[in-house]
């Protein structure tokens, strides 16, 4: 009688979440917080963190942890923009590790799932009479960048998000980019408007967030954070990456 070998199934790539770095204490708090929500939605798999700037760890030291496994890096980014095209490939090229950069979080309905409860969350009602809604809106503060497709990606997901609320939803940013979040909730004021909330269209804490927050005539929901759609989300493009290489930035560098 022949017995056959049993082959142990190789490891899939290692899930290395990248994120911007912030200055605020309570960022690396959040990121650390969704990347135990991810391991807890996908157990045994090898989740890791590596920052593009301001916090430990970096991702070129995350990426030096390697050794020759393969990874795939998810940028815990909304958008697209310079980090997700320059940045981060080239840090992963710059490390000879063989890695695929999955696209961005955004847009995607999830994340108008987690914009949506976060807006609930800070007191905005789901049921309101006609009039209440015709002079109710929404300020979906983001970032900002001057890459163009950064502009288009953070309007679909105002479109997305104001499909769910049935108000109009103003695409504004922090920085960068116009128009202000101040600017935004004038306009709409002036359109017959005043009622409007500001959607934190930030993955965690930090100062961009605070500043669109204080301008908030009316209620502003808390950054995205650990809600579980961003866990949900985070494993959608990881698995999205390795299903579907050629729509992937893949870094596969020499070094035998």
């Amino acid at each position: 009688m022949l017995f056959m070998k049993a082959t142990r199934r190789p490891a899939p790539p290692a899930l290395v979440l990248v994120a911007h770095g912030s200055r605020d204490p309570r960022a690396l708090e959040t990121v650390r917080a969704l990347m135990d929500r991810v391991r807890e939605q996908r157990p045994g798999l090898d989740v890791r963190l590596g920052h593009i700037e301001l916090n430990e760890p970096l991702l070129p030291d995350t990426l030096a942890t390697l050794g020759h496994r393969e990874a795939v890096l998810v940028p815990l980014l909304l958008s697209r923009g310079y980090h997700v095209k320059r940045d981060i490939p080239e840090m992963a090229a710059e490390a000879g590790v063989r890695a695929r950069v999955a696209a961005p979080l955004g847009p995607h309905p999830l994340l108008a799932e987690a914009l949506h409860a976060r807006l609930v969350e800070a007191g905005w009602r789901t049921r309101m009479d006609d009039a209440t809604r015709r002079t109710s809106a929404v300020v979906l503060a983001a970032a900002g960048s001057r890459d163009p497709q950064s502009k288009v990606d953070t309007g679909r997901t105002a479109q997305l998000l104001a499909e769910r609320l049935g108000v109009p939803v103003v695409p504004a940013y922090a920085t960068t980019a116009a128009p202000t979040v101040p600017d935004a909730l004038q306009a709409l004021a002036a359109a017959g408007r005043p009622r409007a909330a500001v959607a934190s269209y930030f993955t965690a804490p930090g100062r961009f967030a605070t500043e669109s927050a204080e301008a908030a005539p009316w209620i502003a929901s808390a950054p995205l954070g650990t809600h579980p759609a961003m866990a949900s989300l985070v494993l959608h493009r990881y698995d999205g990456a390795l299903a579907t290489p050629e729509a992937t930035r893949e870094r596969a560098l020499a070094t035998a």
